[in-house]
């Protein structure tokens, strides 16, 4: 399926680049992550066990419902802007609509690093939303977290920035556990890089 066909399947629209938010100097401009990538991503890589998912920076949804679709999981969107996050509680009205689910997909109006994270939040989603000083900062509350409820978890960089990987690599311990290079792309950093603790 393309793009449109996928948002039509999932009865939302989350079509098209999104520019609503003014420049501000640690986030970065709003685009759906593409389809393509993710159902690469799930072709072969496994969440861990009772997975709960968190898309950093969610936009419209579109990543949480299509992960809510797939897998029947709990999901959690976060989003600063007014505007997408008013969208994406529509999408997820209209993805709902016909379909009788008692596992929750939740949108939450806040900026990442002011997120408080569950005990059993466990899958963490990253498609470039902010500079890397937050990213620090929302990598340190996830290993506060980890450190209050030990459990296996992952951080899912899609496109990753080179700062990302060495911040992950050299300044935690979590380990690169799989990589996905995108079909169709010849640039290095069309891929999702997954890292876990255990």
């Amino acid at each position: 399926m393309n793009e449109q066909q996928f948002d039509k399947y999932l009865n939302i629209n989350t079509i098209g680049d999104q520019y609503g938010f003014p420049k501000l100097a640690h986030y970065h401009r709003y685009e759906p992550t593409p389809y393509a990538g993710l159902e690469q991503l799930f072709a072969h890589y496994e969440m861990p066990k009772n997975a709960v998912f968190i898309d950093m920076g969610c936009g419209k949804g579109r990543v949480p419902i299509y992960v809510h679709s797939k897998f029947k999981i709990a999901t959690v969107g976060i989003e600063m802007d007014t505007g997408f996050f008013a969208d994406a509680i529509k999408n997820r009205e209209n993805y709902l609509q016909n379909k009788n689910s008692h596992v929750p997909i939740t949108f939450i109006h806040t900026i990442a690093e002011e997120y408080s994270i569950k005990p059993n939040d466990n899958v963490f989603f990253f498609f470039n939303p902010f500079s890397i000083h937050i990213f620090r900062t929302v990598v340190h509350n996830i290993w506060k977290s980890y450190e209050q409820n030990m459990r296996e978890i992952h951080i899912i960089l899609y496109y990753p920035p080179y700062d990302y990987l060495q911040f992950l690599h050299h300044g935690t311990t979590f380990e690169l556990i799989h990589e996905v290079h995108l079909e169709n792309e010849k640039n290095i950093n069309e891929r999702l890089c997954v890292f876990a603790i255990k």
